[in-house]
């Protein structure tokens, strides 16, 4: 569990990690160099979960080995799934950057939105708590939790 006590919003516990695949871990379905050796680092402190349309078919490949559930968007509404789905877990950090994480942002204790190399939908933007350049930042955050206690602080 990763601990954040955030003055003037309170203690958050983290259990769980949710990650978007294409467009925030991953470029033209490929893991972005740095994010592996940072999910096995983060995978000690919470269990992580890779949640994905898997646009280019590839998320099985690229996450084998890695100490993640992959869970595949079957519904017509991704949206709706992926808000369902965190809404389920108890204590959520959610990294995303697509219009389809919106519904996952309001359900996560902690949404963090990478811009990178695809950009950020506005309205997934507009529902996070902190906006980002690129995943291995937002990844660097949870492993070094004060920054985003000086980031959030009131």
């Amino acid at each position: 569990m990763l601990a954040l006590n955030i003055p003037g919003r309170g203690q958050f516990n983290i259990n769980h990690l949710v990650l978007d695949f294409n467009g925030t871990i991953a470029f033209n379905g490929e893991l972005i160099p740095g994010v592996a050796e940072r999910v096995v680092l983060l995978s000690k402190d919470a269990e992580i979960h890779v949640i994905t349309a898997d646009t280019n078919g590839t998320v099985a490949g690229q996450c084998s080995g890695l100490p993640v559930s992959v869970q595949i968007l079957r519904s017509d509404d991704h949206t709706g799934e992926k808000g369902e789905f965190t809404a389920g877990l108890n204590g959520s950090v959610c990294i995303g950057n697509g219009a389809n994480d919106a519904s996952m942002f309001e359900e996560a204790d902690l949404a963090i939105a990478v811009a990178g190399r695809e950009g950020c939908a506005t309205a997934t933007l507009m529902k996070s708590d902190i906006m980002i350049d690129n995943i291995n930042d937002a990844l660097d955050l949870l492993l070094n939790p004060k920054r985003i206690i000086a980031t959030l602080r009131k």
